[in-house]
């Protein structure tokens, strides 16, 4: 696998956030809906990992205290929004060893005793895996995802499982995201008859609410940095292959990665090198000069605006605040418009009906339940229980009649995505001279319908799901009471240089602000 450059950055952005004294996320003063935690001395809505590491070294907290504190937390506040489909009974155990590993000096690095949930298509040992479907409840995966292993092998605390959009928003034509047979449907923190995205809407929704430190989101295309701008969070699609995809319920191998959401840019860069195994930490790393977290850190970067009108007004006005605040920073912001969407937008989907058919009956060989794609249709069929939002299963009925991956017409059509997906990127870079493109993440949130399914047409994220090639969002703004964040794009393996651009982009946007929890609104767009 090639290296990234992760860890490196992760240093330099901890040190950077260390210097500034301040962590990167801002909570306004007496938001509503706080995440104080009585007798820990943090509120986890905006402590880092960082600063939970340092209290844990001085001894003035533990894993397990914190580990408490966020099951506590996911018991009062998890029923408002459905995010967590179950904790794990070990982890105040894990939470335990590592507290020892602390006392004796040998903590494994930054995630030693930091709870993380994890999205419910990821197979975890002992737990279900089920891709919220019924036909993979019975018995769990045999042996963890290699992206498991390796968070457990930092130390980090398994707290447990979140809901998904089912089958990661593969299965019908009109799906509602959030919503799975298994969880049911997960709500919006901010506004709770508004929709959390797909297909990582637990992890995004747990994140907003303060339950577990950080999480694991999954995105073929969107499904990890529209749940995290619709939820106020931080959300980051690698580059294709700095995670491994094994072990995950597919959809694609060309464009399927796992990737990391939390409340900051620091977290989620310390997670994704945890993640990609890039954790080499040179000593001279921690001095580093960081350019993304101190001040300054935007003087000179070259970022393109990439408008989308098509969001609505609303999320315009947004982007224009973030242009205003970039350049305000020392950044130049020249808008830019990527080439080929129109063709993408034509081949991306039946490519990955015949990938999706490929893969799934792969995956399904290595578990208990339905064998094949076909085996999968009739489960649905004959199932009331997975047709209580939305009965259909089309997309599951085109995949299982879309020409198989050895078809040379297939071929042509994934050689020519992944040639004009990489070109609207470079092109556009190279064009400008840029170190990035931001568009808007997402719209509002519309509200909840299982009759009406989604509207969620977000091209944003596309060009990047399809090239492979880094995307990065981050907390830009609300339309009243609901978020929207900034898409940030690299080229390919960039993932470092984007998390350091992305921790500036935070610092000078401080964005982030605590949910309410309110019942409903006027506010936004329901398009």
């Amino acid at each position: 696998m090639r290296r990234t450059g992760v860890a490196t950055a992760a240093a330099a952005l901890v040190a950077g956030t260390l210097w500034a004294g301040t962590p990167a996320v801002h909570a306004e003063d007496g938001a509503e809906g706080r995440a104080s935690a009585a007798g820990l001395g943090v509120d986890l809505d905006t402590v880092t990992i960082p600063q939970l590491q340092a209290r844990m070294t001085k001894g003035s907290l533990t894993s397990k205290a914190l580990t408490s504190a966020y099951l506590r937390r996911i018991d009062t506040v998890d029923p408002k929004i459905n995010a967590v489909l179950r904790t794990d009974p070990t982890a105040l155990r894990q939470a335990a060893a590592s507290d020892e590993r602390h006392r004796a000096g040998r903590a494994l690095g930054p995630l030693d005793g930091i709870p993380v949930l994890l999205k419910g298509n990821v197979d975890t040992r002992g737990m279900p895996t089920t891709a919220g479907s019924l036909a993979l409840a019975g018995s769990p995966p045999d042996a963890d995802a290699p992206l498991v292993t390796r968070l457990r092998k930092a130390g980090a605390v398994i707290l447990g499982k979140t809901n998904l959009s089912e089958w990661a928003n593969f299965r019908a034509a009109r799906p509602t995201s959030g919503w799975s047979a298994v969880g049911g449907q997960t709500h919006n923190p901010y506004v709770l008859d508004r929709n959390p995205c797909g297909s990582s809407a637990g992890s995004g929704a747990a994140l907003a609410a303060s339950l577990a430190q950080v999480a694991i989101g999954t995105e073929t295309d969107g499904s990890i940095v529209c749940p995290a701008g619709m939820n106020g969070v931080v959300g980051l699609k690698p580059s294709l292959g700095v995670v491994s995809q094994s072990g995950v319920v597919p959809i694609s191998a060309e464009q399927d990665t796992a990737g990391p959401m939390a409340r900051n840019v620091v977290d989620t860069a310390l997670t994704l090198a945890v993640l990609s195994g890039d954790t080499a930490r040179p000593s001279a790393s921690r001095g580093l000069k960081d350019a993304g977290a101190r001040p300054g850190g935007l003087r000179g970067k070259r970022v393109g605006l990439w408008r989308l009108p098509e969001l609505g007004p609303d999320v315009d006005a947004v982007m224009t605040r973030t242009a205003r605040k970039l350049r305000t920073a020392g950044a130049e912001v020249v808008e830019v418009t990527p080439p080929y969407q129109k063709r993408l937008a034509e081949l991306e989907f039946p490519a990955l009906l015949s990938e999706f058919h490929r893969d799934i009956d792969a995956y399904l060989g290595t578990r208990k339940g339905p064998r094949d794609l076909a085996g999968l249709i009739e489960f649905n069929r004959t199932h009331p229980a997975e047709q209580t939002c939305f009965a259909g299963q089309e997309l599951f009925e085109q995949a299982l009649a879309a020409p198989p991956t050895t078809d040379p017409a297939y071929r042509a059509m994934r050689a020519e995505l992944k040639d004009l997906s990489r070109r609207s990127i470079d092109e556009t870079l190279a064009a400008h001279d840029l170190d990035a493109i931001a568009a808007p993440t997402n719209p509002p949130a519309w509200t909840t319908d299982c009759e009406r399914g989604d509207n969620d047409v977000i091209p944003s994220s596309t060009p990047a799901a399809v090239a492979g090639y880094p995307s990065l969002s981050v907390p830009a703004g609300f339309v009243k009471e609901l978020p929207v964040g900034v898409l940030l794009t690299a080229g390919n393996h960039q993932d470092a240089r984007l998390l350091s651009l992305g921790a500036a982009v935070e610092q000078r946007l401080r964005a982030w602000r605590a949910p309410r929890y309110l019942p409903t609104t006027g506010s936004g767009s329901t398009r």
